[in-house]
Formats: structure tokens, C-alpha cells, sequence
């Protein structure tokens, strides 16, 4: 383990994360707010990290060993000092409520302890949204962008974004990291200027693009979007919701002109599909009980949008939905958006290796001298890749089984422990009964809520890096 170039790594991080807590911390000041929070945050951040800046390492070789322990210490410190502010502020005085909340947002899951949200201060609430912002492409790949590294700093991109497969869209990693970057900040400004023009003030068309961006799901509503009572709105937002579930990858492939190649993409077709048919078959079932078929399609689209891009947000409280169209949402829980993405699940592209996997095993039952490769975009996928998607379905539904019976010690029922696990490892936010979109997690102990935690940031990084920093032979120098 090179311990120096991690505490020089997590340094750098900390002092990111102190630099972005300046905006809130002016926001804060614009609304004649108290920056007094935030200021003691920032100060305790630099005090912390400096020391670790000022002279790098001259051993700067990062292996994939330093890279899944360096992202996974980099968001639970981000986490904990992120949620300082909270604590600091009165709006959440506990710790561990405020680190459930800020967990939430920096892995983008959305779920919350908030009883009440409007009328709490300006600044922690942009400050809790724009940790979704942050959260979305990666605190790694936005410190990748403006930092030069080694090229074996890839190890700590592969470890950060989510997805069976990652790699370099060009041949620097720095100019890849940019390009995710200049994308999605292109996108989150088309969606600020579309919500201005649908009339919402500049304060909430930012924290509901932060929210969207990062398929979060915070909202400065107690109602979620439905509190804007805004339709054009709605459908801006579902919009942008699907497209920030598309693998980036698919967007770069469009700038360069090669656009027939992003449409080719089976993981696209599949998300869309899915999308598609989920909005029809809730459409149909709560035709009857929504007045106007224009509203119930919308408020398909939206709480479909939301749910498999793992962002969160609502317009209806879908606990209320008939029985189908709950189950429909749940699948999609587990699903998920395209790998690639600032969005959670399982990730379509790892579903469709693992089922076609399933089925070349049947027919080699079948016939037992047969030699077939699973194929993705009509390109074969490396059997490590098939090995890694297996292997991580088994992992996922370990800790999702471990992580229920723990929660369920609370005494809730299984609707709620289940989807409430499920929201939270998915990184969707809301679940079912007392999770749903009316209600939410302050009555879990502290030990639920801890575990829930945990469950956020698993969910995130997709596993392995928290799962790593557990094993005795992760911190054994090299």
C-alpha cells in the first residue's frame, strides 16, 4: 500500500471539498444567512488537508489496491465532514442523521430524515442538493479533471464509475475526465435554462438540476416537484432525468459524429424499452383514478423517469398506485439506468451480460461441445467481465439480505425494510409503506440508519471498494 500518495490523494480531495463549499457558503451569505457554518467546515477541511498538499510523494504509482481504498476513504470523509454544515446550522443536530443525509446525497440516493424542509436555511439546502451535483459524475473524475496524474491513476476512475466496463474515451485520462465533465455540465445548464423558461426561480431551477443531474432526488419542497404544481416543469425534469440515465459514453460518441453508433447501443434500446413499456402499463392502470389523460401520462413518465434513472424525485405519492404498477416500479428499482451514468442499480449492461450468460449455460448444457461468447453491441465480452457481473449479483444480493435483517430489527414491516434497503443500496431514495414518497426515514434507530449508510455508499461504488477496505491484506505494504 503506498500510504503516502493515499494521505496526498485524500488531502487533495478534502480541499476540493472545502474550495465547493464556498458556493454554498455564498449563497448562504446572498440570503443574509449565517456563513458561519460553513466557514468552520472550510476551516477544519484546510487545516486537515493542507499539511497532506504541500509536499506530494515522490512514489506517485497508484495500483488498483490504493485505488478502490483511495475512493472509498474519499466519500465516507466527504461524507463525514460534509455533513458538519447540518449539525453546525441546527438543521439536522444529530450526527448520524446528518450523515445519513449527507451519505444520501453525495451517492445520489435521495433518501432523507427531513420531517420538514421548507424553511430551513438557503444555504444547507443548496449545500444538500449540490452534494448530489458532486455526487453525480464523481468526486474522483472531477479531481482526475483539473489535476494531472499519472496514467495509473485509471485504477481510481475504474473504481469510481459505475458500470461493468470502464475505460479511457481517449488516450489521456485527464482529457477523458474533462470531457465527462464538460458534457455533464453542458446538459445541467440546458436543463437550468429550460426550467427558467418554465417559470421556476433561479434558486429552485439549481437545486432541482442538482437533483436531476446527479439523479439525486433532493428537493426544497416538502412535496418533491409536485410542490411547484408546475407541469411544464415536470416534464423538463423527466426528460432530463432519462437522459442523465444514458451512458455518457453514448454522448461523446454523438460529438464526434458518430451518432449511428450511440443509437446502435443494446444497453440504449433496452433502458428505453424498458422505459417505454413501464410508462404504458402504469399509464393504463391508473388511467381511471387521474383526472385527464395528459396528467396521467405525465405523472407515468415522471415517477418511471425517476425511478429507473435511480433519481427520486415525485409528483404522486406512487404508495397509493395499484398493485401492478408498485411492482413494475420495484423491478425497476433493482434494474436501473446504463452503465456509465450518474445513475444507481444494478446497471442494465451488467443485467443483459448476466441473462445472456444464463442462457449460454443452458445451451451448453444442451450441447456440451458448443463454444459461444456472450456478446454485447455484437462485440464479445471478456470472460473476467462475465465473471465480474456474476460474481457481483451474488455480493449485491448477500448484502441486500444481511442489510434487511439487520434493519428489520427496528420492528417495521417487510414493505418498508425491504424497498427501504433496496432505495438506499440502488441509490433510488424513496421506497414503499413508510419509506415512500410521503414518508420517510427519521423513525430508523441510529444503528438502521448507520447501516443504511453503508448501503448508500456500497450502492454508489458499487461494492467492492467499501467491501476492500475490511480486508486485512488491503492495508499490508507493498
Amino acid at each position: 500500500m503506498n500510504y503516502r500518495m493515499l494521505w496526498y490523494l485524500l488531502s487533495v480531495l478534502l480541499l476540493i471539498e472545502a474550495a465547493l463549499m464556498l458556493i454554498p457558503m455564498a449563497v448562504a451569505l446572498i440570503y443574509g444567512e449565517s456563513a458561519l457554518p460553513f466557514l468552520i467546515t472550510v476551516g477544519i477541511l484546510a487545516a486537515i488537508s493542507l499539511p497532506g498538499v504541500i509536499q506530494k510523494p515522490k512514489n506517485t504509482k497508484i495500483y488498483a489496491r490504493e485505488g478502490f481504498v483511495c475512493v472509498a476513504l474519499s466519500w465516507l470523509l466527504m461524507s463525514a465532514f460534509g455533513a458538519l454544515p447540518f449539525v453546525l446550522d441546527g438543521a439536522i443536530p444529530n450526527y448520524v442523521d446528518a450523515f445519513f443525509e449527507t451519505c444520501s446525497g453525495f451517492s445520489t440516493t435521495g433518501a432523507s430524515i427531513l420531517t420538514r424542509i421548507e424553511g430551513l436555511h438557503y444555504g444547507v439546502l443548496f449545500w444538500r442538493s449540490f452534494t448530489h451535483w458532486i455526487g453525480g459524475m464523481g468526486v474522483l473524475v472531477f479531481m482526475l479533471a483539473i489535476i494531472p496524474q499519472s496514467d495509473s491513476a485509471i485504477y481510481l476512475m475504474r473504481a469510481e464509475v459505475p458500470g461493468p466496463t470502464k475505460g479511457k474515451l481517449v488516450p489521456k485520462l485527464r482529457q477523458t475526465a474533462l470531457i465527462l465533465y464538460a458534457i455533464y455540465i453542458v446538459i445541467t445548464l440546458a436543463e437550468i435554462i429550460a426550467l427558467l423558461i418554465a417559470g421556476l426561480p433561479l434558486y429552485d431551477a439549481l437545486v432541482s438540476t442538482f437533483g436531476t443531474a446527479g439523479t439525486g432526488g433532493f428537493s426544497v419542497k416538502n412535496a418533491s416537484i409536485a410542490g411547484y404544481n408546475n407541469p411544464a416543469a415536470e416534464w423538463i425534469i423527466a426528460t432530463f432525468m432519462l437522459i442523465f440515465g444514458i451512458n455518457f459514453n453514448l454522448f461523446f460518441l454523438v460529438l464526434i459524429g458518430k451518432w449511428r453508433d450511440a443509437l446502435k447501443s443494446e444497453e440504449l434500446r433496452v433502458y428505453l424499452a424498458l422505459a417505454f413499456s413501464a410508462v404504458v402499463i402504469i399509464a393504463i392502470q391508473t388511467y381511471e383514478s387521474i383526472a385527464g389523460f395528459e396528467k396521467c401520462v405525465r405523472d407515468a413518465f415522471f415517477q418511471v423517469s425517476s425511478i429507473i434513472s435511480t433519481s427520486g424525485f415525485s409528483t404522486v405519492d406512487f404508495n397509493k398506485w395499484p398493485g401492478l404498477s408498485k411492482t413494475v416500479l420495484v423491478l425497476l428499482m433493482f434494474i436501473g439506468s446504463c452503465a456509465g451514468s450518474t445513475a444507481g442499480g444494478i446497471k442494465i449492461s451488467r443485467l443483459i451480460i448476466v441473462v445472456k450468460n444464463a442462457v449460454r449455460e443452458v445451451r451448453h448444457m444442451i450441447h456440451p461441445r458448443s463454444v459461444n461468447a456472450v456478446r454485447l453491441d455484437r462485440e464479445p465480452v471478456s470472460e473476467e467481465t462475465v465473471k465480474s457481473s456474476t460474481n457481483y449479483m451474488g455480493i449485491y444480493l448477500g448484502v441486500m439480505i444481511i442489510s434487511v435483517l439487520f434493519v428489520s430489527i427496528d420492528g417495521f414491516d417487510f414493505e418498508s425494510n425491504f424497498t427501504g434497503v433496496l432505495a438506499c443500496l440502488n441509490n433510488i431514495g424513496p421506497g414503499l409503506g413508510a419509506v415512500g414518497p410521503a414518508g420517510n426515514y427519521a423513525s430508523y434507530s441510529l444503528f438502521s440508519k448507520i447501516v443504511l449508510s453503508f448501503d448508500m455508499l456500497l450502492g454508489r461504488l458499487e461494492l467492492m471498494p467499501m467491501i476492500i477496505l475490511f480486508s486485512p491484506s488491503t492495508w499490508r505494504s507493498r
